[in-house]
């Protein structure tokens, strides 16, 4: 009997034995109690279009390097994402004074085809090898952003379209990056890791913000801001070739068999019966929603409100201030959300939903009184953003965990591209244009609508309704909390070739029964309590639903506890 180990986890393995003949030409399956299909792991050859490895472990070294490599590539990915936003006055300008509805355009053309384009990145990602995907699509990101920097002050159309083609590239890397990560750690780790990955998205964000502005103050054209960050794509490019790795899928569950893809509707239906993943992914579409709303508009409305004041500042210092705002709360934020979960899950299984609703719903009245006082006081409104985004900030990480665990492997990428196209198409694809329409119509009442008196008050009003979106998203988390056990523990075992509807049994819900008082047991709990109990190997005859392999036949799965 061989073991294999779960990577940067010591605990005792389950290995599940399985002595069957399957035919080679139909893919074995166990029939759900829902009548649906769920794949069964089984020993495989690799197929030809993925990198094969001779075993299942990578280094340590290895993965903590290929996790930098990412992180780098994701913060270039934000930077270049919010680089307009820091410099978005003067692109109004230089193309003959756009009205704030068709500066949202540029930000939402961008959303629209990264959303698009992610479902085909998911099928591929689950399917290829995701470094390869990743690098072309990273090649591509930095090619157009540099050609947008290029576009006549009369083609602005043209400027829009090549700002779109960017999200061809970022689709690519933001849907399989985090699966690659899920394949290097396992638990507590992979929260941490995902927290570390996740931190370019509030410093990049902010960087976009620092660089593109004062790079383009510095040599006196915003053209400038644009052609920053596609050289160090290129050098992204050559480490994710020649240095970071390529995990096999599901390495760091610890199974010693494979699992095979099944075709892309049954995997759209098994996430759409996912009720974790979907009530999840409606709440951090909340998230998207005001996370775009208030990193493209925020650092014009803030322009507007200190000329309000009578106190005018320029577009580049105000994006400096917002820029580190966001990166301080993004740091602090991204940081506590994902020690909050992993302290709370100690006691509460449910806990990284909750934290999620609670950064939600504790965003709501910083943002409020934030919006309220910017017409009087600039000081007490950058204090009040900035604990606005360390609370919004809170679910970055946990989402991408919650996911990951609810998700088999061989469908992360899938479910990764689903949420993003969810998330954007329903978040921040729309969220600048809605906003800008609204302010424009607001604008519209005033004979000079141009003016900073009558815009802060219009862009004022209008940022409202980020607060409503903050309940709503938070009402989304609190219901995932209500299934987020049972389908963890779904996705477990289907990824160790188990029959799914088991977690469904009162009876099978673990494997140890907990001792008094206790709630609930973490992996290691429980297998340390199995050690203190069990003294050599035992096989436990588990009844299970026929295993079909193509001629009728069943036999029964022999689980064994290696202790």
């Amino acid at each position: 009997m061989n073991s294999s180990g779960t990577p940067f986890d010591d605990t005792v393995q389950l290995i599940e034995v399985m002595p069957s003949d399957f035919s080679d030409d139909i893919q074995p399956i166990i029939q759900d109690g829902r009548g649906g299909r769920s794949p069964l792991s089984r020993p495989r050859e690799e197929p030809e279009n993925e990198t094969s490895t001779s075993s299942n472990i990578v280094s340590k070294k290895r993965a903590y390097l290929t996790l930098v490599i990412l992180l780098f590539v994701n913060l270039l990915n934000y930077m270049d994402r919010y680089t307009v936003s820091g410099v978005l006055i003067e692109i109004k300008e230089y193309y003959h004074d756009l009205e704030n509805s068709e500066a949202g355009l540029i930000q939402t053309a961008f959303i629209c085809t990264y959303m698009i384009f992610s479902p085909v990145f998911g099928y591929l990602g689950d399917r290829y090898t995701r470094k390869y995907l990743m690098a072309g699509g990273i090649l591509l990101w930095a090619l157009f952003t540099l050609a947008s920097s290029f576009v006549p002050a009369d083609y602005y159309f043209g400027f829009v379209l090549l700002r779109a083609l960017v999200g061809i590239g970022e689709a690519s890397y933001s849907t399989i990056a985090p699966t690659i990560i899920a394949d290097l750690f396992a638990k507590d780790k992979r929260t941490q890791a995902l927290m570390v990955f996740y931190f370019a998205i509030p410093v990049g964000s902010g960087l976009g913000y620092i660089v593109g502005s004062n790079v383009a103050d510095l040599i006196g054209a915003w053209q400038w801001a644009l052609r920053v960050t596609p050289g160090l794509g290129i050098i992204c490019v050559i480490l994710i070739l020649c240095v970071s790795v390529e995990p096999p899928r599901g390495m760091s569950e610890g199974h010693n068999v494979q699992l095979s893809n099944t075709t892309v509707k049954t995997d759209l239906k098994e996430l759409a019966m996912n009720k974790s993943f979907v009530l999840s992914t409606v709440g951090f579409t909340c998230v998207a929603f005001v996370t775009g709303a208030l990193a493209f508009l925020a650092p014009t409305f803030m322009t507007y409100s200190t000329q309000f004041q009578g106190a005018p500042q320029s577009e580049a210092f105000v994006s400096l201030i917002f820029g580190i705002i966001t990166v301080a709360a993004g740091f602090l934020g991204v940081a506590l959300g994902a020690q909050i979960s992993q302290r709370w899950k100690r006691t509460n299984p449910r806990a990284d939903p909750l934290t999620c609703a609670l950064g939600l719903i504790s965003c709501v009245p910083f943002l409020f009184f934030a919006l309220v006082l910017s017409r009087y006081n600039t000081l007490v409104t950058w204090i009040l953003i900035f604990l606005g985004e360390t609370m919004l900030c809170l679910n970055w990480a946990v989402t991408a965990d919650i996911l990951l665990y609810v998700v088999i492997p061989t469908r992360r990428s899938l479910a990764e591209s689903v949420q993003i196209l969810l998330s954007h198409a329903f978040g921040d694809a729309i969220s600048p244009y809605i906003i800008g329409e609204i302010s424009d119509a607001l604008a519209s009442r005033s004979i000079s609508p141009n003016r900073p008196a009558v815009q802060f008050p219009a862009m004022q009003t209008s940022l409202y309704l980020t607060t409503f979106v903050c309940v709503f998203g938070g009402a989304f988390y609190l219901a995932t909390a209500l299934f987020v056990e049972k389908d963890k523990k779904r996705a477990e075992l289907t990824t160790q070739g188990l029959d799914p509807t088991l977690v469904d049994n009162d009876d099978d819900e673990m494997l140890v029964p907990p001792g008094p008082g206790d709630s609930y047991l973490a992996d290691e709990e429980v297998l340390n309590a199995a050690a203190a109990t069990v003294k050599g190997p035992c096989d436990v005859q588990t009844p299970m639903p026929a295993v079909t392999n193509g001629s009728g036949d069943g036999f029964t799965m022999v689980r064994s506890v290696v202790v």
